[in-house]
């Protein structure tokens, strides 16, 4: 069976995106390299959208067709699309979302539709919070998607420290122009983060040597 699996970046992307607004639903985009397309995608990045009036057509095309074009210039492409619902226990995936990632699934073959389930986000995961789902035969279908230990400790840090409050959305974007919608602060945050992991584990190492 094909599989989808998410890096660190993407995948603390997208759980802190959930973290920073628990009351609201919230939505963005996932990215992958465009060398690398096939039945096992591997999503590099996310892009977290909106927060609030996640289905206003206007701003999703301008989100979507902003987002194409810099992902376009490194080489990369939209590959899904990530939701999480208001209520804890809503793991469905609604129409105005279809249209979102049915007009993505125009573009490219063999992208993906995550639905994160609210109740496994947590200060110590222990398992992935994304639900996949990839079409077949015109349904989206249950699918395995893998989330390594490393990331969910990593994601368990971002919530234990609260990383998730300097995460950027398209929203905040929109509020005040000056606000990198990127995350390059927030992914230097991971990648720091990742070399106090490494650190810890290459002296772990060293001590049972």
């Amino acid at each position: 069976m094909s599989k989808v699996s998410f890096s660190t970046l993407a995948y603390c992307k997208i759980v802190g995106h959930a973290a920073k607004y628990p009351h609201c639903e919230v939505n963005g985009l996932l990215i992958a390299e465009s060398s690398n397309k096939g039945d096992n995608l591997i999503i590099v990045d996310s892009v977290p959208l909106f927060h609030q009036c996640l289905h206003v057509s206007p701003m999703s095309e301008i989100a979507l067709t902003q987002i194409d074009q810099i992902a376009s210039s490194c080489n990369m492409y939209i590959a899904g699309y990530y939701l999480a619902n208001e209520t804890l226990d809503d793991l469905s995936h609604d129409k105005p979302a279809h249209k979102i990632i049915d007009k993505i699934a125009e573009y490219e073959s063999g992208v993906c539709l995550v639905v994160i389930n609210n109740r496994l986000i947590g200060i110590n995961q222990k398992e992935s919070a994304l639900i996949v789902h990839r079409q077949e035969e015109g349904k989206w279908k249950r699918h395995n998607g893998q989330v390594d230990n490393g990331t969910l400790e990593a994601a368990s840090a971002v919530l234990q420290q609260q990383l998730y409050t300097n995460l950027i959305d398209f929203d905040n974007h929109l509020d005040n122009l000056s606000k990198d919608w990127l995350n390059l602060e927030f992914a230097s945050s991971i990648e720091k983060l990742c070399g106090q992991e490494n650190e810890k584990k290459l002296a772990i190492n060293e001590l049972i040597s």
